[in-house]
């Protein structure tokens, strides 16, 4: 170091030059090397011996400017290259210039990443906008393809909807003019096979880089399909909906609706995380739009789920970059418009974390009850609804922090006094890194006061033209009796044949109306059962006596289990839902066939209450008929769902019987199901709680 030996201060000069922490070099006027520290070496990889006299354009790509605030890059001895800043200063002594370098290479790494999940989040949030502003459903599916298939630049994208008798169709698609279309031809049953479904219906993601490969894992009748369509590639998710939970019951359904698939025809092609991600996303989209077409067909409502869809995916990389001070700022500018959006919707939107404090509240707060958005921020739910109204909450909400998604009505009062009725929905932020964390929920609140006033309108309605038509009715039927008899003349036997026609479609009206006169009573709250201790046997063998003769008439026995248990209930009520059920099971059972009614006690565990358990007895109707689709186990407890609405209309079915079972058992604080096996027979089931008998005095 020639001319730095005159240099007075060399020793605390040399000391900063050694433990400095950054990397500082000495050069010469032909920017060669005369001194550099242990940084220095580290930074480009070599000894201090192999950088010495070396020209600093050596390892430079580019050149070096004045501006002490630019970047440059370095390239590797073993070509790799480095993204460092740096600082010249040219007149420390004559015919020498210092450099200080800064490694910045995993700081512009992060930077890009950055970038490019920032414009992943604004182009999924242009393509849920462009859908958002779509009005019909058919629109929707058919927004959502033509985006895909643009940003994907795939051959073809569709949407595949399945059916109950396991075949499909697709019916949005878009696709490239040297393809084939595939819009409204239907897929054979065998090429979606039943444990494909299952799987998709478990929310499972498929991306076959290429339909031919082992990896793949098709099978032969599905790969000489694609090959009928030219596809050499392809991406599929599920589009799961979400039907209407069962009522008394908070969680909802999911349903396998379809699939969106990507088709790759020109050659194979390995897919992205990204765009594994975007289908997965807008088929969480076109989920919701499904539910929300069925359930409310509101487009307010749509707008609401989108919107929190987007939120979510704000949140989620709010999560990512919360220790970079510059991307906060752009995250908090985001989250101002998305404020803005928020804030324009009649729906309330918050946001709570799994402390239960609120962190996020749009403007429809101040407008229903007065409170800022600014002081609830931070607050308990508790502290905001009051501890009577939380105590309502608290089982919807430890479920919605146990990763479910909840749905509940309530009765709440607003800022004007009146009470109105809403929906509220809870959706879990479910953060994934090795395993499943809840961060918070999203809590979405929706006023439903008009649905609610016009659903009792219909049910006035249905109670008052039942009331109107019973009378009638009776007259209509006892005629036709009469006529039956002979008593006025005697019928041809055409007229005869016309005449068992004209009562049986009339006793057929006359239960119709009877059975919507007993719903509608039991679910307005009109008539109050009348429970008591009550003997299983005695309820079997009264219902069985009952159904004797029908039974006799259809060439059908009926067997009944001896039991000795006591139940908690109202006499009359539980021998018309076994009559009901007994009924059906007649009907649909084939000659020569056995019915069995029979009764259990099993324990149910309570571990949310920290009980050891509850006794119930269980009554079983199983007969030997033919069976019920799986898909239909649930809807057939619904108004007027009927397996086969045509052979029921035969056998007198008025679609009501089950859902008066229903709203029965669950008056009694049980739950009734059914299981089935298609050509085997069901098997209806029913609980009620059991009665302990304890010197005279019964305990549950």
């Amino acid at each position: 170091m020639e001319g730095l030996e005159s240099f007075p201060e060399k020793k605390l000069f040399q000391a900063i030059f050694e433990n400095s922490f950054e990397a500082i070099m000495i050069v010469d006027d032909h920017d060669c090397f005369v001194e550099v520290n242990s940084c220095a070496c580290n930074l480009f990889g070599c000894t201090k011996e192999e950088l010495l006299g070396r020209s600093i354009f050596d390892f430079l790509i580019g050149t070096l400017n004045s501006n002490n605030k630019e970047r440059i890059q370095i390239r590797y001895l073993d070509g790799k290259n480095k993204t460092l800043k740096y600082k010249l200063v040219k007149d420390l002594l004559p015919n020498y210039k210092l450099l200080i370098l800064t490694d910045i290479t995993q700081l512009k790494l992060a930077e890009e990443e950055l970038h490019r999940q920032h414009q992943r989040v604004k182009l999924f949030s242009e393509v849920t906008f462009k859908i958002s502003q779509a009005l019909q459903l058919e629109e929707i599916l058919q927004t959502a393809v033509t985006e895909v298939q643009r940003i994907l630049k795939a051959d073809r994208v569709l949407i595949y909807q399945l059916f109950a008798n396991g075949t499909g169709m697709a019916i949005s698609e878009a696709v490239l003019p040297n393809c084939r279309p595939v819009l409204g031809v239907e897929f054979p049953e065998e090429v979606f096979p039943e444990e494909y479904r299952e799987l998709y219906e478990k929310g499972r993601v498929k991306a076959i880089a290429d339909v031919e490969s082992q990896q793949a894992n098709l099978i032969d009748c599905l790969i000489e399909f694609l090959h009928e369509w030219n596809v050499k590639a392809k991406l599929i998710v599920p589009i799961l909906q979400n039907l209407n939970p069962k009522k008394g019951k908070g969680k909802r359904t999911p349903k396998l609706w379809g699939l969106l698939i990507a088709h790759q025809c020109t050659n194979t092609r390995q897919w992205q995380n990204f765009e594994l991600e975007l289908m997965q996303q807008l088929a969480a989209q076109i989920g919701i739009a499904l539910s929300q077409a069925e359930l409310r067909g509101n487009l307010e409502e749509l707008v609401a789920q989108r919107t929190a869809k987007l939120r979510e995916a704000n949140r989620s990389l709010q999560e990512e970059i919360n220790d970079r001070q510059k991307a906060e700022a752009a995250l908090r500018r985001s989250e101002e418009k998305l404020s803005l959006i928020a804030n324009g919707i009649p729906v309330l939107i918050a946001y709570v974390d799994k402390h239960q404090s609120y962190r996020f509240n749009n403007q429809a707060y101040q407008r229903w009850f007065g409170f800022s958005p600014h002081k609830i921020y931070g607050s308990h739910l508790k502290e905001v609804h009051g501890k009577e109204e939380y105590q309502k909450m608290k089982q919807y909400i430890d479920k919605v922090l146990s990763g479910e998604t909840v749905t509940y009505e309530k009765d709440m009062t607003f800022q004007d006094g009146n009470i109105h009725t809403v929906n509220v929905t809870y959706i879990p932020h479910i953060h994934k890194q090795k395993k499943a964390v809840i961060k918070g929920f999203f809590a979405l609140t929706s006023d439903i006061s008009d649905r609610k006033a016009i659903e009792r309108m219909k049910d006035e309605f249905i109670s008052v033209v039942s009331h109107e038509l019973r009378t009638p009715l009776t007259s209509i039927h006892s005629s036709l009796k009469i006529l039956a008899t002979g008593k006025l003349g005697n019928l041809s036997p055409k007229g005869h044949r016309m005449l068992t026609i004209a009562d049986e479609q009339t006793d057929r009206l006359v239960r119709l109306v009877n059975n919507v006169l007993d719903l509608q009573s039991i679910q307005s709250g009109k008539v109050k059962m009348n429970k008591k201790a009550c003997q299983a046997n005695e309820l079997m063998l009264e219902a069985c006596q009952a159904m004797q003769t029908m039974a006799n008439e259809r060439g059908v026995t009926l067997f009944s289990q001896t039991v000795n248990f006591l139940v908690w209930a109202d006499y009359d009520y539980i021998v018309q839902t076994l009559t009901n059920l007994l009924s059906n099971a007649i009907k649909f059972s084939p000659p020569e066939s056995m019915i069995f009614l029979s009764a259990s006690v099993e324990s149910i565990e309570q571990k949310e209450k920290r009980q050891t358990s509850i006794n119930y007895v269980t009554f079983k109707v199983r007969d030997q008929g033919q069976g019920i689709p799986l898909n239909q186990l649930e809807t057939i407890f619904e108004r007027f769902q009927q397996v086969d609405s045509s052979d029921s209309r035969k056998k007198g079915g008025t679609g009501l019987g089950l859902t008066i079972c229903r709203q029965i058992i669950e008056g009694h604080g049980g739950k009734i199901w059914a299981q089935s096996c298609l050509g085997k027979g069901s098997t209806f089931y029913f609980t009620l709680p059991l009665l302990i008998n304890k010197g005279g005095s019964f305990d549950e």
